[in-house]
């Protein structure tokens, strides 16, 4: 996996973390919906670069 997406990814990931964390302190469903897609998003391109790895060795 290339360094500049496995860092994307994690950070995406992160901010998600973060962004649900905070919706749920302050009773915000939308910002925890937000939150858990942006997981989603951070575990797709997570995903989607291990299959890149995998047909490139």
């Amino acid at each position: 996996m290339s360094g500049t997406e496995k860092g994307k990814a994690h950070a995406e990931q992160a901010k998600g973390k973060a962004k649900e964390a905070v919706g749920r302190a302050v009773g915000n469903e939308r910002m925890t919906a937000e939150g858990q897609a942006d997981q989603v998003k951070g575990n797709a391109r997570h995903a989607k670069e291990d299959v890149k790895d995998t047909f490139r060795h």
